[in-house]
């Protein structure tokens, strides 16, 4: 990949720059800029170059609009915001050196998720050049992630070569090496799963994907969430055969009348429900954090969404010390993840928080990605 800074003179070049934008929206306010705040250098920079930047983005938010982060660009310098691509394409056609340009939601077009080579084409006239920067939607095959590429001259920004230069570390790292694995849906982790257990020295499962372990290893797993098809229990059989895979031994449940409480993982009722890594298992795997050179975390350990975050905040106080006191080199991923680090002021505590989530996972499984394919 070419990085867009590699390019001698970029004044007065109409610069397409890929960004994820999808954050949470609250209140028609962004909740969390993590991913906005990541990509102002980039457009500081294509600013600093009298590049015109058009902005393409999308969103997942109840409105449907990237306008709120239309407004929270706009505190830190000027923008424009096309409400639909009619208007982008007027409006580019007046943009002066130095200015910038957000274009409305891309999901409210089929083309974008169907890859559509016209709508591909009709972004690409927007442009005289293609930049990726955004590493978190690159495992996407959106006509604004591969299918421009292939009508412009094509490059990568910072953002996304810093995100690749970082995860390809964990393809080589510094030994004693821990993988940390949250989240659910264990089929889609088994190659990833396989891939680490040749690398790392051991490997940490915890969250929703932790109930398949239980349930292949015969214990009561209650109303908890596990993976509707038993045609993974072979290989999670395999899996759990090896002695570097580590599982929480105690979980925190809600039983049927809602109380919550600790149990070790093989004593739950039928009736419980298991929401978080428990605290013994927290204590032991927060102790030994410290004792490895490199640690690689995505997915939280308990059930964000319902509130359940004591499990993921405590490993992360851990990580983040070890990273300061240790030297641990601690990279670290996943909406959810980032979001409790973020709410504990530790984003500034870790070696390198990576913007992907399911990205990062797919980087990690197949080593590259269909954006970045795209860019080659």
């Amino acid at each position: 990949m070419i990085n867009i800074k590699d390019i001698p003179d970029i004044k007065g070049k109409r610069v397409l720059l890929r960004l994820d934008l999808n954050v949470p929206i609250e209140n028609d306010r962004v909740r969390d800029s993590f991913r906005i705040d990541k990509a102002l250098p980039t457009l500081r920079y294509l600013r600093s170059m009298k590049a015109k930047v058009v902005i393409l983005a999308h969103i997942e938010s109840d409105r449907n609009s990237l306008l709120p982060v239309y407004e929270y660009i706009h505190g830190f310098f000027n923008i424009e915001f096309a409400k639909n691509l009619d208007d982008a394409e007027v409006i580019v056609k007046s943009m002066k050196d130095g200015e910038c340009l957000l274009v409305e939601n891309l999901r409210n077009y089929k083309g974008e998720k169907d890859n559509d080579e016209a709508f591909s084409r009709r972004l690409a006239s927007l442009g005289d050049i293609y930049v990726n920067d955004a590493f978190s939607v690159s495992h996407r095959a959106h006509a604004s992630v591969v299918g421009v590429p292939k009508f412009l001259p094509h490059y990568a920004g910072p953002l996304l070569e810093e995100e690749v230069k970082n995860l390809e570390t964990a393809f080589n790292p510094l030994h004693p090496f821990l993988f940390i694995l949250g989240g659910a849906k264990f089929g889609t982790k088994i190659p990833l799963i396989n891939r680490f257990l040749n690398i790392a020295d051991n490997v940490f499962i915890s969250g929703a994907l932790a109930n398949d372990i239980y349930k292949v290893k015969g214990y009561e797993v209650g109303r908890s969430l596990i993976s509707l098809d038993s045609k993974f229990d072979k290989e999670i059989k395999e899996i759990i055969s090896n002695n570097k895979i580590i599982v929480p031994e105690d979980v925190v449940i809600e039983d049927t009348e809602k109380n919550v409480t600790s149990k070790p993982a093989n004593y739950l009722d039928i009736g419980d429900l298991i929401n978080d890594t428990g605290p013994l298992s927290i204590a032991k795997i927060s102790e030994t954090v410290k004792n490895y050179k490199y640690v690689l975390w995505n997915g939280p350990l308990g059930n964000y969404e319902n509130g359940f975050v004591d499990g993921t905040a405590n490993l992360a106080r851990a990580l983040a010390e070890a990273t300061e006191k240790s030297g641990v080199k601690t990279i670290v991923g996943g909406g959810d993840t980032l979001a409790v680090i973020a709410s504990l002021g530790l984003m500034d505590k870790f070696t390198f928080l990576s913007t992907g989530g399911g990205a990062m996972l797919d980087f990690l499984a197949n080593t590259t990605l269909p954006g970045i394919e795209a860019l080659k």
